[in-house]
């Protein structure tokens, strides 16, 4: 089955027996947003800098998702920063319409419950490993020294900017890693890519961070 980034993101941020997230979601979230926009700019719909993000063709391409984003950014008549899209379509709604998914096309399980008997949760354990098992293929081949697609090289470093890495491919070499994540091996429209993606999350995840401490301190 066709997953998207974002998805695929999902996949390795979800441990594959216990449904659990690996990494906190202000770290997580901004990579979702990101991995929309890094698609959009894969399937060379928009272009990104990491001043600026430019429609250069509206074309739907049959994702929700990805075709909402992409109809937002049509519309929005001010020039905008990459970061600002990434603000505006991370959240954990994203998440949650992503796992709801995955659940649906049979790739995940939603299993609720309660921490202590009374805080409510929710866990998403794998329920066909295959579409994971394919991308971790993809992933792996690149981390052993392999020329990676332009996907795959987009999910190595949205992963390594939100520091799943760390979580999901333990025993991966980190020079490799930061070598793809960089992209300075990459054509310029995919360094351009991860280049901004990985300015943005950064960017967002501070920012993110800062607004869950306020909220808290607010309470």
């Amino acid at each position: 089955m066709t997953v998207t980034i974002a998805e695929e993101l999902l996949l390795l941020a979800y441990s594959e027996d216990e449904g659990k997230q690996l990494i906190s979601a202000t770290q997580l979230d901004p990579a979702l947003g990101g991995a929309i926009l890094a698609e959009l700019a894969v399937n060379e719909r928009i272009e990104l800098s990491e001043k600026k993000v430019s429609v250069r063709d509206a074309t739907p391409l049959g994702d929700e998702e990805l075709d909402a984003a992409l109809a937002r950014m049509a519309e929005e008549r001010r020039e905008r920063r990459p970061v600002w899209w990434v603000q505006k379509l991370h959240s954990s709604k994203l998440r949650r319409r992503l796992l709801t998914r995955l659940t649906e096309s049979g790739v995940l399980n939603e299993q609720r419950g309660k921490v202590l008997g009374v805080f409510p949760t929710t866990r998403w354990p794998e329920a066909d490993g295959s579409v994971e098992a394919e991308v971790r293929e993809r992933v792996a081949g690149a981390l052993a020294g392999a020329t990676p697609d332009a996907r795959t090289a987009v999910l190595i470093a949205l992963a390594h900017a939100s520091k799943l890495d760390r979580k999901a491919f333990p025993g991966a070499g980190k020079e490799r890693i930061r070598e793809i994540a960089e992209g300075a091996w990459a054509a310029d429209a995919v360094a351009k890519t991860i280049a901004a993606i990985n300015s943005v999350i950064m960017v967002a995840a501070v920012s993110a961070t800062v607004t869950a401490v306020d909220g808290g301190a607010g309470g």
